[in-house]
């Protein structure tokens, strides 16, 4: 069957509106999105992403308050059928299960770097696992980093700070490594009022993460907030 050259032209057009009444946004991992406890009363992030969504998106919240890299292949099950965009924010609890870590007595520097390399290294692999159940269904996926939270006593959120830079690269080099869209959380949340208690978003914060996942999926992020990041080849 053959169409005229306007009837192709329309179709064109109309393209974009059917995409966007197709996206589907996804939301996996921990608290960071479902924070709908420690809001009190206010909006959460997921409640903020749908609000901030062009007209026909839809977004699912699978999360799970306090679930670890462990518990995402089980969210997945759960995957809408019509789902378009996964968003991943997962890790904070499985480096919350490494902070004894902080305090242990060890004789050297070396011998506490050896501890937390370990940790790392456990981590690491769980949460590649994790990265890979969501690379399964082929959807474009995004993840987050950790971010440092907001920890009254400053000599404790000083370690916090370091020992959360180096779970953080192994959440940054899985994104290069599989060309991932990244949220920067420790730049999104990044004062107090962002935070309901040391560790979970705040509607501030929830709302500052729902604008960043809408910018990073519709692509319509400020260029100067992108960050160009070469890797090995393919």
């Amino acid at each position: 069957m053959k169409i005229s050259r306007r009837q192709f032209l329309v179709s064109m057009l109309a393209a974009p509106a059917a995409l966007a009444s197709m996206s589907h946004i996804v939301l996996l991992g921990d608290s960071i999105f479902d924070n709908g406890s420690y809001t009190g009363g206010g909006p959460d992030v997921i409640s903020q992403v749908r609000g901030l969504m062009p007209g026909g998106w839809k977004a699912s919240l699978l999360a799970v308050d306090g679930a670890t890299t462990a518990g995402i292949p089980r969210q997945l099950e759960r995957l809408p059928s019509g789902a378009s965009h996964l968003v991943l924010s997962v890790g904070g609890n499985d480096a919350l299960g490494a902070q004894h870590i902080l305090q242990s007595r060890v004789a050297t520097t070396g011998e506490a770097m050896m501890q937390l390399g370990r940790a790392v290294a456990s981590f690491e692999s769980a949460y590649r696992n994790a990265v890979a159940a969501c690379l399964r269904p082929g959807l474009p996926l995004v993840l987050c980093t950790i971010y440092n939270g907001n920890f009254p006593d400053p000599q404790y959120r000083q370690q916090v700070t370091t020992a959360l830079a180096v779970f953080n690269d192994v959440i940054l080099r899985t994104a290069i490594e599989h060309r991932l869209g990244l949220i920067e959380l420790r730049q999104i949340c990044n004062e107090a009022r962002d935070y309901a208690n040391p560790i979970e978003p705040s509607s501030r914060g929830g709302e500052k993460i729902a604008r960043a996942i809408i910018d990073v999926v519709t692509a319509r992020t400020d260029a100067r907030r992108r960050s160009l990041v070469i890797g090995a080849p393919p």
